[in-house]
């Protein structure tokens, strides 16, 4: 090959232009220029903007697997609070429901004293306020125990009523408590009269009839006896003061072939509240 025609320039390899220093201070003094025109004429607020908006998708992509979590999370907090709410507001309800349950069982017991206190005032001296403790357990007989007995000046005979009219009959004392045996136990007997018609009778307890029935003995069937009719203590037998109410027919039955009809009455006393009112046998108050 002639010499001449070989490529004599220099190579790219060694060909140098401007220093690094220079580069670097050329470069510098642009990025000072173009900060200085983006802060006074905001020529990149455009851009920006237009970045933004294109990037906002990304942004809301990559925020929404934590946003997820967040709301699961507030989610069963919120599940967890409701129900946490729900038992304090049952609990409450319940703890509302039994205090008025004792609001209006306090309010019927004081109505029975007021109404016990009112018949004390018309016997004022031979009666006394007890309260009922228990019911005896015995199948074969209708029996309670109150609070006082001989010491508080009881005694075996004594008329025991309530608000609503005759319980029963003091059988037995004890220092510090009574035996009731009440009006409906077979082996009590009671004097009464009908408050319509004036008649007398003797009723004995039916404890197996109706839950707890009298049965008047010895009605003749042509007697004026009818359902409802109101039946009182009589006031002959000496324990029972006269006028107190013992129940009311419930069913008048006369047999053809019978003498006698079959009239039964249900007590007057339901023995709601806890307190009775004992009364002295009327006897032994007029020997007094």
């Amino acid at each position: 090959m002639p010499l001449d025609s070989l490529d004599r320039s220099t190579p790219a390899f060694f060909r140098q232009g401007l220093s690094s220093t220079l580069k670097l201070i050329l470069l510098g003094a642009l990025s000072i220029g173009l900060m200085f025109a983006d802060h006074r004429l905001q020529m990149s607020q455009p851009i920006r903007a237009a970045l933004s908006m294109a990037l906002m998708p990304l942004q809301w992509a990559s925020l929404l697997p934590g946003r997820l979590v967040d709301a699961t999370g507030q989610y069963f907090q919120g599940v967890e609070s409701a129900q946490d709410a729900q038992l304090k507001y049952q609990a409450l309800t319940i703890s509302q429901a039994q205090r008025l349950q004792r609001v209006e069982q306090l309010e019927a017991e004081n109505t029975l004293l007021r109404e016990l206190l009112s018949l004390q005032a018309q016997h004022p001296t031979n009666s006394k306020v007890c309260e009922i403790l228990y019911g005896v357990q015995d199948p074969y007989s209708e029996k309670l125990i109150i609070n006082k007995g001989s010491l508080a000046g009881l005694q075996a005979g004594s008329a025991v009523i309530d608000a609503q009219g005759v319980v029963g009959q003091v059988t037995r004392t004890y220092p510090m408590r009574s035996e009731v045996t009440l009006l409906i136990d077979r082996s009590q007997h009671i004097s009464i009269m009908n408050a319509r018609t004036g008649v007398r009778y003797v009723a004995q307890g039916l404890p197996n009839s109706m839950g707890g029935a009298l049965e008047l003995q010895y009605v003749p069937t042509n007697a004026d006896d009818q359902k409802d009719d109101l039946l009182v203590t009589s006031g002959i037998d000496g324990v029972f003061p006269a006028g107190l109410h013992v129940g009311r027919i419930s069913m008048v039955d006369r047999k053809v072939n019978s003498s006698f009809a079959r009239v039964l009455a249900y007590p007057a006393s339901e023995r709601k509240g806890r307190h009775v009112l004992v009364i002295s046998p009327a006897s032994k108050e007029a020997r007094s």
